[in-house]
């Protein structure tokens, strides 16, 4: 999974259209191997990134779920720390 791909379900308020075209170009980049396709590939990928990003929004709009929606500042704060104690681990006595 590509790690700059990040969750866009039950949020509040919920995934807008830039994020959503976001993952979507960080989906296209990473099953075409490449950040910035050649102007010969170029049509082909911004194809692949909007079909994509359709799809996403598709599939967000689709999904059901009973739990409250999460907060967005409060699963940042999570991921920092949850990052901020894996580095620590990592660093030489």
């Amino acid at each position: 999974m590509c790690r700059n791909i990040r969750p866009l379900h039950n949020f509040a308020p919920p995934a807008a259209d830039d994020e959503v075209h976001a993952a979507a170009l960080q989906y296209v980049r990473k099953v075409a191997g490449m950040t910035k396709p050649s102007q010969a590939n170029a049509e082909a990928f911004e194809h692949a990134v909007e079909h994509v990003a359709a799809a996403t929004r598709e599939l967000l709009d689709s999904l059901v779920t009973h739990a409250p929606p999460k907060d967005r500042e409060v699963e940042a704060a999570k991921a920092r720390e949850r990052s901020r104690r894996r580095f620590a681990e990592q660093q030489p006595a």
